[in-house]
């Protein structure tokens, strides 16, 4: 055997434990969102293949041979999809019990992207699917300031502010969630860029943020409506907070100008924004708030 060969079997030795939970929080969320319109249909049980083919290898871990085992059934047995649904959902909760590598958070956080992924899963979202989502978010409020809950959180609030989801925030929501949701149906996966390529997210703000100011770490980025960036870092200040001029490991709050904006719930543009967004992803606790929250805390701490 080659050193090479010995180190990746050490490596998959530790690493197989993490691999396997993350797979059943993914799957568990899938199903989840899959479930929120109450209905399965061809397309959602293709992608549930895909996730078989994506974690082969994890075949002889107990439970996925059932899982598989299970998945593949759904694909013949049409009528009986609903009630191999819950056997897989119930198989999943097994599993649970002997699952300890993730924390409680970073399991219901993989366990959202998952049920984004399944809400993506037949290339549509549905009104029942997005109210059925907001129910999740609100039993899940514990997840506030990761991301990507934050985010969700704040796009599905925006959506249904006025009590309905038109066609561009149906298309907004399909754009976000692809961003991370990836779909192993290539044909479909092209479909959604087709339909969301005018879409540009760039990043989301937090709705009703919770801001701290003693000893944290602020930065600021585009045009402020209602003071001077000079007189907001003077207030984050007097509060006790820390003022930055870029986006680093240490910020916790980038506080974003409405610039006039009508969009800023939806997408904020920027160089800043960006870089934050894309530590958020590696996992750095980076808040993006609109002004306009920013000033209703500061208000409500007088």
């Amino acid at each position: 055997m080659s050193t090479g060969n010995y180190d990746s079997l050490v490596y998959r030795k530790h690493t197989t434990r993490s691999e396997a939970d993350k797979a059943i929080n993914s799957l568990k969320g899938i199903l989840q969102g899959i479930k929120l319109d109450g209905e399965v249909n061809a397309s959602e049980v293709k992608e549930l293949q895909g996730w078989c083919t994506k974690h082969h290898d994890l075949v002889n871990r107990n439970p996925f041979k059932e899982l598989m085992l299970l998945i593949n059934e759904a694909v013949n047995e049409d009528a009986n999809r609903p009630e191999l649904m819950e056997d897989l959902v119930w198989l999943c909760q097994q599993y649970e019990h002997n699952s300890v590598f993730y924390d409680a958070a970073t399991a219901d956080l993989q366990i959202l992207q998952g049920i984004c992924h399944g809400v993506l899963a037949d290339g549509m979202i549905t009104d029942k699917e997005v109210e059925e989502l907001d129910k999740w978010l609100d039993g899940h409020a514990h997840l506030d300031t990761y991301y990507p809950y934050d985010e969700v959180s704040s796009l599905i609030t925006s959506v249904l502010s006025d009590g309905k989801v038109d066609e561009q925030e149906r298309k907004r929501l399909m754009a976000y969630f692809n961003e991370f949701a990836k779909l192993t149906d290539k044909e479909l996966s092209r479909k959604i860029s087709s339909e969301i390529a005018e879409i540009k997210i760039s990043g989301i703000c937090t709705s009703n943020p919770d801001i701290h100011f003693d000893g944290r770490t602020f930065c600021f980025t585009g045009l402020f409506q209602r003071a001077t960036r000079k007189e907001i870092e003077t207030q984050v200040a007097k509060l006790g907070g820390l003022i930055s001029g870029s986006v680093t490991k240490s910020t916790d709050y980038l506080i974003v100008g409405d610039s006039g904006n009508p969009c800023w719930a939806f997408a904020c543009y920027g160089r800043k924004v960006e870089k934050a967004i894309s530590m958020r992803k590696e996992g750095y606790r980076i808040s993006l708030v609109h002004e306009y929250d920013f000033w209703d805390v500061v208000e409500d701490m007088h």
